[in-house]
């Protein structure tokens, strides 16, 4: 398996029936900053008039229809083929990773599986993932915040043209880039707590890098992007009252290391 995430050699298996077609392009998108995705398959019942929306994002994106009828109602009828073709190129031996695309939690034992078999894991998926689902995957995404993800309008703003608009010079503050699925509660708190008292120096110090990394460890949903922020960085100096951060040159010019500290241990 690569040391290199984005040398990966990924397997993208999309239940259709879970995701709007309107967010294909923000999920291969975002597929890209793991790996590389060497096989593209869609599941579904493709005889349905409600998959007649699909085929210019799938030629657009090269990705292969898998035709699934529908044998009872009431059910899901891409889960089986999907797990079945899973489990092929799993013992194909040519990927290092699968990225499953539902909100299904009828996929939970083949992530489980996937990884035991020494398989990277990513799964994408609406805000409604079962959390079962959600934990068995090395890494999890909300729909929600990815581009193309359908949005509520914000409302418009109403500009005086009589009166003079004033130019100001001072800084604004750090804050949330879109509008956040979930607030900073009190867990989300403790958990970044934590995870800095785990990698802190004996000056209390963590690199902000290994931070981040072992959040998604403990928590595989955890993104920024969840809370209205761009990154990591801007999140955690949103965190004033809790955080100290250390921006440090590195042997690059231009390029900084970020560390984080609590302001009280």
């Amino acid at each position: 398996m690569s040391n290199n995430p984005k040398e990966l050699k990924l397997a993208v298996l999309i239940d259709a029936d879970n995701v709007p077609y309107s967010n294909v392009k923000g999920m291969m998108e975002e597929i890209t900053k793991f790996g590389t995705p060497t096989t593209k398959r869609i599941y579904a019942d493709w005889t349905k008039p409600n998959a007649n929306g699909w085929k210019s994002v799938l030629l657009e994106h090269a990705i292969t229809p898998i035709q699934q009828y529908s044998y009872t109602t009431g059910k899901n009828s891409s889960d089986s083929a999907l797990i079945i073709d899973a489990m092929d190129l799993l013992y194909s031996g040519k990927l290092d990773g699968f990225c499953i695309v539902s909100s299904d939690s009828d996929f939970t034992r083949l992530a489980i599986r996937l990884r035991e078999s020494g398989m990277k894991v990513i799964g994408i998926g609406e805000q409604k993932t079962p959390k079962p689902f959600i934990s068995a995957c090395d890494r999890f995404i909300f729909i929600e915040v990815l581009d193309g993800a359908i949005k509520k309008k914000a409302p418009k703003t109403i500009i005086d043209t009589k009166k003079p608009v004033e130019k100001t010079t001072t800084k604004t503050p750090e804050k949330p880039t879109q509008k956040p699925l979930n607030k900073i509660d009190e867990p989300t708190i403790e958990l970044i707590e934590s995870t800095i008292e785990d990698l802190a120096d004996d000056d209390g110090w963590a690199f902000l890098g290994d931070v981040g990394n072992l959040i998604v460890k403990k928590k595989p949903e955890f993104d920024p992007r969840n809370y209205g922020f761009s990154k990591l960085t801007p999140m955690l100096k949103s965190l004033t009252d809790i955080l100290e951060i250390d921006e440090r040159d590195s042997d690059k010019k231009g390029i900084k290391h970020v560390y984080v500290r609590l302001l009280f241990s």
